[in-house]
C-alpha cells in the first residue's frame, strides 16, 4: 500500500511544480502563444489529476472484478477502503465545483444578454445607453453570435482612433474566442487548487493577445496604449463586467499598467537566440512531462494494484 499511496501522491503534487514551469513559459512567449500554452497546461494537469484519483478509487474494486473477498483485500491492506473513499470523494467534489462554475458562468452570460435587452445593434456591436463606461465582448448564446457591447459612456470617454482600437481589442475576443479558453482554464481550477493561478495569468495573456490585435488593425501602438489606458481607467469596480470564476472578458481585465507599458514597446515575438529557444522548449518538455507523468503513474497504480491481488490471491 505505501507504493501505492507514493505512485498517487506523486501524481498529486506534480501539478505545484508544473505550473511554476507554465507561468515562466508564459512571461517567455507572446500574448497568443502564451495563452495556448496556459490554457493546454491546466487542461493536461487536471486530466492526470483525475484520471490518478480514479485509479485509486478503482483499487478495491479489482478485487471484485477477480472473485477476490475483499475481507482479504482490507487484510493485507487495511487503509484501501478508506483511501479509496476519500479519493471518490475528492472526485465528487471536483463535479460539484466544475459543475457550480459552469452553471454560474452561464448564469452570468443569461443575466448580461437580458441586459442589453435595449440595446441599440449595429452589426456586431450593442450599444447600451449608459452613462457609466463599459465595454466588453459577450459571448454567443441560444443561436445568437457573439456581440461587443459597449455603452454610451464608454463611446462619449474615447476619441474616434481609440473607439476602433476599443472596438478592435473586443472583436478580437470573440473573433479568436478567448471565452472558451478562460472558461476552460477556470474549469480546470476546480480540479486542482494548484491550477488556481493559471486562470489568472491566462485571462491577463488573453488581454495581450486583443491588445496587439488592436494594434496591429489601428497601425499605432501608442495609440493603442493611449486608448486601453483611457478606457480602462473609465472603468470603475462598480461599473465593470461581472467575474464569476471565468469572468467577461473587456478591456479592463487585468494588470493595466502591464499592458499598456507592453503596448509601448516592439510587438512581442518568440525567443529567437539558441539560449532563449532552449528555455522554451525546457519548460514546454516539463509541463507536457509533469502531465504526461501523472496520466503514467496512475496506469502504474493499476498494473500494480492487479499484481497484488494477483498475489493475495
Amino acid at each position: 500500500m505505501t507504493l501505492v499511496l507514493a505512485l498517487v501522491m506523486t501524481a498529486l503534487l506534480l501539478p505545484w511544480g508544473a505550473v511554476a514551469a507554465t507561468r515562466r513559459l508564459a512571461a517567455l512567449l507572446p500574448p497568443r502563444e502564451a495563452s495556448l500554452a496556459l490554457t493546454g497546461a491546466s487542461v493536461l494537469l487536471a486530466g492526470g489529476t483525475v484520471v490518478a484519483l480514479v485509479g485509486l478509487f478503482h483499487v478495491p474494486f479489482l478485487a471484485a472484478h477477480d472473485y477476490l473477498p475483499l475481507s482479504r483485500v482490507v487484510a493485507a491492506w487495511p487503509a484501501v477502503v478508506p483511501v479509496a473513499a476519500a479519493a471518490g470523494a475528492a472526485l465528487v467534489t471536483q463535479a460539484v465545483l466544475v459543475a457550480r462554475r459552469r452553471r454560474a458562468h452561464r448564469s452570468l452570460l443569461a443575466r448580461t444578454w437580458d441586459g442589453t435587452a435595449g440595446a441599440v445593434a449595429d452589426g456586431d456591436l450593442l450599444i447600451v445607453r449608459d452613462a457609466d463606461p463599459r465595454a466588453f465582448a459577450l459571448p454567443g448564446r441560444r443561436g445568437h453570435g457573439g456581440r461587443v457591447v459597449v455603452t454610451t459612456g464608454m463611446l462619449r470617454t474615447l476619441g474616434p482612433a481609440e473607439r476602433d482600437v476599443l472596438l478592435g481589442h473586443e472583436r478580437a475576443h470573440l473573433r479568436a474566442r478567448h471565452d472558451l479558453l478562460s472558461l476552460t482554464a477556470h474549469l480546470a481550477a476546480a480540479v486542482h487548487p494548484a491550477l488556481r493561478p493559471l486562470g489568472t495569468d491566462l485571462d491577463f495573456h488573453l488581454e495581450r493577445w486583443a491588445d496587439e490585435a488592436a494594434a496591429s488593425e489601428v497601425g499605432d501602438r501608442r495609440l493603442a496604449a493611449t486608448a486601453i489606458a483611457r478606457a480602462a481607467l473609465a472603468v470603475t469596480p462598480r461599473t465593470a463586467p461581472g467575474r464569476v470564476r471565468a469572468p467577461l472578458l473587456s478591456v479592463s481585465t487585468g494588470p493595466v499598467p502591464q499592458r499598456v507599458e507592453a503596448l509601448l514597446r516592439p510587438r512581442p515575438v518568440l525567443p529567437a537566440t539558441r539560449a532563449g529557444r532552449a528555455v522554451v522548449t525546457g519548460l514546454v518538455t516539463a509541463v507536457a512531462g509533469s502531465a504526461l507523468l501523472a496520466v503514467a503513474l496512475a496506469y502504474g497504480l493499476h498494473e500494480y494494484a492487479e499484481f497484488a491481488v494477483g498475489l493475495v490471491r
